[in-house]
């Protein structure tokens, strides 16, 4: 009689669950438009809450700094809620508070941003949008205020060069892309912070905050015809591009394997492995994640994690992931353990990379994958802010407006054939980058060739 029951209740339950993904998924479709001033749009109208989300992106992310001044990127994104069109950094923290709202920033190697959160209602709406368009329109960057942040930044360098984690990302940054935009630290460097001057940061604003480079995502309590209103009203006093910016080079391959062994006192050895991985537009994107969810990406249950970790207990945690960019991101292998096993860690991993590339995962492994990663969707798209975030990614990299919608059948298309080419074409365990800093001494183990 027991198992009866159960019969009966797994139609029930999955019933019910089913109609728990629903509302989630009941939000889109996601429409898309131009502004006048040439700016993308992605809108998703959401009345269920008197919310509302926004935010303006521009490609002007860490990636477009020059070695010489290195850091301009970072201090233009920080500094524009820092004064703009008369009003001091005061006056613009009041004036969010006092209705409410919150202003947040985005930056990272590619884009760099100002996102808005505010109830829907006209009497909190209205302001927060004005201020978010003055910040927008007219950042001041004031001299003095400038010279603090550059104060303050240098400072915050180097207390985070002391520390070995920091150590390990810079040096793996340089050594997988060396002359590429992207092996310059995103905040700078102390050595090239002290020369930027607030005509640099003009400069840089005026450059890469541009109208018709700007991508706005709303979502929210508001209508197609408002959402239309708020896109011009916060592109439309933007700089005007004055030709075309020069796009990010292509990442170039490693043509050998490097190994750079860093000394520091630090009690465990903070290793990273990798290379270049790939472009966010990659058609292989859907089947790397979800085979580098077999490999490192799924926690306690990933190869990596449960050979070093699990099986050895040399690491509290071992991972592995993919950071697709507008140009080829990388792919990285990450632990830390006692420096007595370093090298023996490193072998682990290394050989489970090796055995992964050449083999592939198990259709069991593969089946498992698939079920978390589809179970687990409706928990990424489960509020307007995650949906907004959604929508700021699809705008930025240029994905399908179906991109929501697509997720589940994309990766339940992914096969293990597929994960295993895929590998074998963007990952070469003969030609990685491999960072150790925690040892006695200094030590370059291999040269690139």
């Amino acid at each position: 009689m027991v198992n009866n029951l159960m019969k009966l209740l797994k139609p029930a339950v999955a019933a019910m669950l089913w109609c728990v993904v629903q509302p989630a998924l009941a939000i889109l479709p996601i429409e898309q438009w131009q502004t006048g001033s040439g700016a993308k749009v992605y809108f998703v109208m959401n009345r269920s809450l008197p919310m509302l989300d926004v935010s303006v992106d521009f490609p002007a992310g860490s990636g477009n700094d020059s070695k010489q001044k290195s850091g301009v990127a970072a201090l233009a994104n920080g500094l524009l809620r820092q004064g703009a069109d008369g009003l001091s950094e005061d006056d613009i923290a009041r004036g969010f508070a006092d209705i409410g709202a919150g202003l947040g920033g985005r930056f990272d190697a590619d884009r760099a941003g100002l996102s808005l959160r505010t109830l829907s209602d006209p009497k909190q709406r209205i302001p927060a949008l004005e201020l978010l368009t003055r910040i927008l329109r007219a950042p001041e960057f004031p001299t003095a205020v400038v010279e603090r942040e550059k104060a303050r930044q240098i400072g915050a360098l180097k207390e985070a060069d002391l520390k070995p984690d920091t150590q390990a990302a810079r040096i793996f940054a340089q050594l997988v892309f060396r002359d590429h935009p992207y092996a310059l630290r995103s905040v700078g460097e102390v050595a090239t912070i002290g020369d930027v001057t607030r005509d640099d940061l003009l400069a840089f604003y005026r450059r890469h905050y541009v109208a018709e480079r700007a991508v706005v995502a709303i979502m929210g309590d508001v209508s197609r015809q408002q959402a239309e209103a708020i896109a011009d009203q916060l592109t439309r006093g933007l700089p005007r591009a004055g030709g075309a910016v020069p796009g990010l080079p292509a990442v170039a391959p490693l043509q050998g394997a490097i190994t750079r062994i860093v000394a520091h006192p630090a009690s465990q050895s903070h290793i990273l492995i990798g290379a270049p991985g790939i472009r966010r537009d990659d058609p292989d994107y859907f089947t790397l994640f979800v085979g580098n969810h077999i490999l490192g990406g799924g926690g306690f249950v990933s190869r990596i994690n449960e050979e070093v970790r699990q099986k050895r207990g040399m690491a509290y945690s071992a991972y592995s992931y993919f950071s697709p960019q507008l140009a080829a991101g990388p792919f990285v292998i990450g632990m830390q353990t006692r420096r007595d096993q370093a090298d023996e860690a490193l072998a682990v991993a290394r050989k489970t990379l090796r055995d992964f590339i050449n083999n592939g995962p198990t259709e069991k492994e593969l089946l498992a994958a698939r079920q978390n990663i589809v179970g687990g969707f409706p928990m990424r798209i489960d509020s307007n802010r995650k949906i907004h975030e959604y929508l700021a990614v699809i705008g930025f990299y240029g994905l399908s407006v179906t991109y929501i919608d697509d997720f589940i059948g994309n990766v339940e298309r992914v096969t293990v054939a597929g994960i295993k080419a895929a590998f074998a074409r963007h990952v070469d365990p003969d030609k990685l980058v491999t960072v150790v800093v925690g040892a006695d001494k200094d030590q370059t183990v291999a040269a690139a060739r």
